[in-house]
C-alpha cells in the first residue's frame, strides 16, 4: 500500500504529438513550437463551445496526419476539456468510429489521459491509444467567472485560460520516445477558497505528487532535465517550491511551469499566467515534444495540475481541492 499510485509502464512508446492553438498563445514566446494557429476565436464555428470541439477535431486530424494513422489503428481515444460532460471533446471525436473514454481532471486532463492510456497499452487491453486535452479562455470564462462580454475585472492572482488542444499517440511499436513511469495524485485540499486563485489551490496537490514521484520511483531530480508543472501560474510556482523545500526537495533549478512559459508576462499582461486543460497539453505536445524529439532534452517530468470545483461550489463556500498527476517522457 505504501507505493500505491506509482506505475512503472513497458514497452509504452511516444509515436506523436500535435497541438493546436489560437491568437494570444502564438503571440507568446513558444508560438513557433506549436503546429496549428488560429487566429479566429471561434475556428469558423457559430459559438464558442463550438468552436472549441472544431478546434479539438483539427488537432486530432493533424495528430493522424502526421503519425500517418487511420480509425481502426486506434484502440482508444482518452480526452477532456473544463465544459460540463466534457462536450468539447466528444462533439469534436463524434465522427471518429474509435472507442472513447472521456475524462475530467480539471487541468491535470491531459496527464490523467497519459497515465490511463500507457496503463492500457502497458497492460495489452489495447495496442495503441491517444491522450487528449484542450480548453477555450472564453468557454471557460463563460462557465466558471463571467461571460467575455462582462468585461469583469480579473485580480492579479488570476489566470487567462489557454485556447488550446494537445494530443499524444501512445502505441507498443517502438519509438524514439517513451513513457517510463507515472504517478496517480491524491486530492489534496489547502483550504483555498478564492476561484481567481487557482495557483495556491493546486499547489499543495503538486508538491505532493512530485514528492511521491521520486520517494517510489527511486530516480534523483539531477536525472531530469525538466520538471514541468502544468499551469500553476507565478503564484503557484512559488508557493509549490516553497512546499517542496519544507519537504526537503528543492527543485528550483530546474522546475518550469506551462502556465509561466506560455505568455511573456510583461508583454501580454496575463496576470499570473496561463490555465486550462489546453495548456500543459499544448506546452508539452508542442515545445517540449519537439526538444525531446531533436534530444536536446533526454528526459521530463510533467506534473499535469488540477483545480477540483464547480460553477457552484465557491457559491457554497466550498475550498477549492487539488490534484495533480506525473509522467516521465524520456529518450529512448
Amino acid at each position: 500500500m505504501e507505493n500505491f499510485g506509482y506505475i512503472r509502464f513497458k514497452d509504452v512508446y511516444l509515436g506523436g504529438s500535435s497541438a493546436t492553438v489560437g491568437r494570444k498563445e502564438a503571440e507568446g514566446p513558444l508560438g513557433d513550437w506549436f503546429d496549428l494557429v488560429d487566429t479566429d476565436e471561434y475556428f469558423g464555428m457559430p459559438t464558442f463551445e463550438q468552436g472549441e470541439s472544431e478546434m479539438v477535431r483539427r488537432n486530432l486530424a493533424h495528430l493522424f496526419e502526421k503519425a500517418g494513422l487511420k480509425d481502426e489503428d486506434v484502440g482508444v481515444l482518452l480526452g477532456g476539456d473544463l465544459l460540463n460532460q466534457c462536450v468539447g471533446t466528444s462533439f469534436g471525436v463524434k465522427e471518429r468510429c474509435i472507442p472513447f473514454l472521456g475524462l475530467y481532471g480539471a487541468c491535470s486532463t491531459i496527464a490523467e489521459g497519459l497515465l490511463v492510456g500507457s496503463a492500457l497499452v502497458s497492460g495489452g487491453f489495447v495496442p495503441s491509444a491517444v491522450a487528449m486535452a484542450s480548453s477555450h479562455f472564453c468557454t471557460a470564462e463563460r462557465q466558471y467567472r463571467f461571460p467575455p462580454e462582462y468585461g469583469s475585472q480579473r485580480p492579479p492572482t488570476a489566470q487567462y485560460t489557454v485556447t488550446g488542444a494537445g494530443a499524444f499517440y501512445l502505441t507498443r511499436e517502438k519509438a524514439s520516445l517513451r513513457v517510463a513511469d507515472g504517478v496517480i495524485g491524491r486530492i489534496v485540499d489547502g483550504g483555498i477558497t478564492d476561484a481567481n486563485n487557482m495557483g495556491a489551490a493546486m499547489a499543495p496537490a503538486a508538491a505532493d505528487t512530485i514528492l511521491r514521484y521520486f520517494d517510489h520511483s527511486g530516480r534523483r531530480q539531477e536525472e531530469f532535465d525538466a520538471i514541468v508543472t502544468g499551469d500553476l501560474g507565478m503564484e503557484g510556482l512559488k508557493l509549490t517550491q516553497e512546499l517542496l523545500r519544507s519537504g526537503g526537495l528543492d527543485i528550483s533549478s530546474r522546475h518550469m511551469d506551462g502556465g509561466v512559459l506560455i505568455f511573456d508576462a510583461e508583454r501580454q499582461d496575463m496576470h499570473c499566467g496561463g490555465s486550462g486543460c489546453g495548456c500543459l497539453s499544448t506546452v508539452l505536445g508542442g515545445y517540449f515534444m519537439k526538444r525531446l524529439q531533436a534530444k536536446e532534452l533526454k528526459r521530463i517530468l510533467a506534473v499535469g495540475t488540477g483545480a477540483l470545483l464547480s460553477a457552484s461550489t465557491p457559491l457554497q463556500k466550498l475550498s477549492i481541492p487539488g490534484v495533480a498527476h506525473g509522467v516521465c517522457l524520456e529518450v529512448v
